[in-house]
């Protein structure tokens, strides 16, 4: 099985296919969190801490947030955790720059 040309194996600039499933994992685990919260908050129940939310768009799971955010009108008028969320989503790429200089 061939991999898609944005990943890689090997340490020739491109993501390694390891790095791909954890953000793909980490947007799927953001998107629900902010799924089950908006659930939650419609029946009374007890809520997802908001920091929990913004650790997980910290760690990579910032599309995931912004798709659940608007999926679920979810945290979208609340300006407090906007500017928060909008903060962390332009940190993401330092993750990148942070296994590069490790990795490599």
């Amino acid at each position: 099985m061939s991999l898609p040309p944005f990943a890689s194996e090997g340490h020739d600039g491109r993501m390694p296919t390891w790095m791909w499933w954890a953000v793909l994992a980490s947007n799927s685990v953001a998107f629900c969190l902010f799924g089950f919260d908006k659930w939650r908050a419609s029946r009374g129940g007890r809520r997802v801490p908001e920091m929990t939310l913004l650790t997980w768009t910290f760690a990579c799971g910032c599309v995931g947030a912004e798709l659940g955010a608007r999926l679920f009108h979810h945290k979208t008028k609340k300006a407090s955790y906007r500017w928060r969320a909008l903060l962390l989503t332009a940190l993401n790429p330092l993750w990148y720059l942070v296994y590069r200089e490790f990795a490599g």
